[in-house]
């Protein structure tokens, strides 16, 4: 899928991404070890994409929307659950019990998430803010893509700028351990 433009098309196409490596998991059966490979392909996707918001585009929604202090905490609340989904879901492998129970979680989480952001977080923004200004958003959060950790981190702060200095450190570390473990090799 084509990345680039605005924030707002940046993260609609990552929405694109995850929801077909959700269908991926869905069509595969209980057990089958292609689940978990997808499932942490969704997950390393899905933290970039966290990042990127919780960087750029809350911060933006605070400034630009008059309840944005508001919808902001909301959304964050909805990444810690998430985080704290994605985190548990880490350590199981497709034929543990626990992996359907947490992947449905995970995908109930996110699917509302995205709905409430398309339905209602984006048009807003979108009358908000310029077009300039969304195009500026979106080439810093593809840069906060570029560096961000792949591993979720559920006690990590996710308001800047200490998010935007520990995201760095925690995605140097993340990729390390993905190149030692062979993770997302096969992306």
């Amino acid at each position: 899928m084509a990345h680039g433009g605005d924030i707002i098309h940046e993260l609609t196409t990552d929405h694109r991404e995850v929801e077909e490596l959700f269908g991926r998991i869905e069509a595969l059966p209980a057990g089958d070890e292609r689940r978990k490979e997808y499932a942490d392909q969704a997950v390393r996707e899905l933290v970039r994409h966290s990042v990127a918001e919780e960087q750029y585009l809350y911060p933006a929604v605070r400034d630009f929307l008059p309840d944005g202090d508001e919808v902001a905490d909301k959304e964050l609340e909805d990444h810690a659950t998430a985080e704290r989904t994605m985190k548990a879901l880490e350590s199981r492998g497709a034929d543990d019990p626990e992996f359907d129970r947490l992947i449905g979680e995970l995908m109930l989480e996110i699917r509302t998430h995205i709905q409430d952001e398309e339905d209602n977080l984006f048009p807003r923004l979108r009358q908000a803010a310029t077009a300039e200004q969304l195009n500026d958003l979106g080439d810093k959060a593809r840069r906060a893509k570029q560096t961000a950790p792949t591993r979720p981190h559920p006690s990590a702060p996710d308001i800047p700028p200490v998010n935007k200095i520990l995201d760095a450190g925690a995605g140097m570390v993340d990729r390390l351990r993905d190149a030692l473990t062979g993770r997302g090799r096969n992306d």
